[in-house]
């Protein structure tokens, strides 16, 4: 059966004091199965690189005002039961490895084992520069944080070591309930699907169609088996910017931009490929009130 996340408020449009916990509490009750948060961590008033890495793309708005991603999911952890508690994605290799592997572990206590790590390698040199990390190291520094997340959640004492982390038999806490799950993002480079394919629980994909998705997860999974993994453990869960509108776009509709039931199309088309979660991200949901009636309305119609 196919889940699906919702992308909580962490934008200017928010009122952090009570959007995010009115958000979760909402999204809980009407059915989703997770909550998402994204990481930027400033925003350039000439930014050396186009958004996304693409030269001379501006960089949107929303991200002028972003709240730190792990408070957020710390606070919907705090008024949610059940649902799933996910990054979507942390800049990993911005992150000192230890602190982030104990905050991670932090939240899946207090929320009884729903964190899920989603980790990216990002695309800005200038939020590199701000945290003294080098841009073309990323790659590097990504596996890096993969390996120190899961070697600082195994049984104590624990011992680590790379070219920005060292741990000498000693006592880290706390620990995951079970186990934190480490999704990864990326696009198409032979590298980053390498990666998946050799060190993550599954993939999220975003900015791609469903017929893009459905190809390259066919290939992260050979490279899986390849790698003697078990690929059918792996978990597809594409990130996808939906704009939800009130009737039903006429003509030559955009994909993920129509009414409920025309997303609902859309989606199938992920499940189609494999997707076990689809994670939405409301686009016109600008008040919190406005962002749950939307999400309302698209999950009474998704595919189960």
């Amino acid at each position: 059966m196919t889940k699906y996340g919702l992308s909580l408020p962490q934008g200017s449009e928010a009122d952090l004091s009570h959007d995010v916990t009115t958000v979760a509490r909402e999204a809980e009750r009407l059915g989703y199965d997770s909550l998402w948060v994204y990481e930027r961590v400033l925003f350039p008033v000439k930014p050396n690189d186009g958004m996304y890495g693409v030269p001379g793309l501006a960089w949107s708005e929303t991200y002028q005002f972003n709240a730190e991603p792990l408070t957020v999911l710390a606070a919907a952890a705090a008024v949610t039961q059940t649902v799933k508690l996910g990054t979507c994605l942390l800049v990993a290799p911005l992150h000192q490895p230890v602190r982030l592997a104990r905050t991670l572990a932090t939240i899946d206590q207090l929320s009884g084992g729903r964190m899920v790590a989603g980790f990216g390698s990002g695309w800005s040199s200038d939020e590199y520069r701000s945290h003294g990390a080098e841009l073309r190291n990323r790659g590097r520094d990504l596996e890096a944080t993969i390996d120190a997340c899961r070697t600082l959640w195994g049984p104590n004492p624990v011992s680590y070591r790379d070219s920005r982390t060292v741990v000498d038999n000693a006592f880290v806490t706390p620990k995951p309930v079970d186990s934190i799950p480490i999704l990864v993002g990326g696009g198409s480079a032979p590298a980053a699907l390498d990666r998946i394919a050799r060190k993550a629980d599954g993939w999220i994909p975003s900015g791609m169609g469903a017929e893009a998705i459905g190809q390259t997860w066919q290939r992260i999974r050979e490279l899986a088996d390849g790698h003697g993994r078990d690929a059918d453990a792996l978990r597809l869960v594409p990130l996808i910017h939906v704009y939800v509108a009130d009737a039903d776009i006429s003509g030559d509709r955009t994909p993920f931009q129509g009414s409920p039931a025309q997303l609902a199309e859309d989606v199938a088309a992920l499940t189609a490929v494999g997707a076990d979660e689809v994670i939405l991200y409301v686009v016109n949901g600008n008040t919190a009130r406005e962002l749950v009636d939307r999400a309302g309305a698209l999950v009474e119609r998704l595919p189960r």
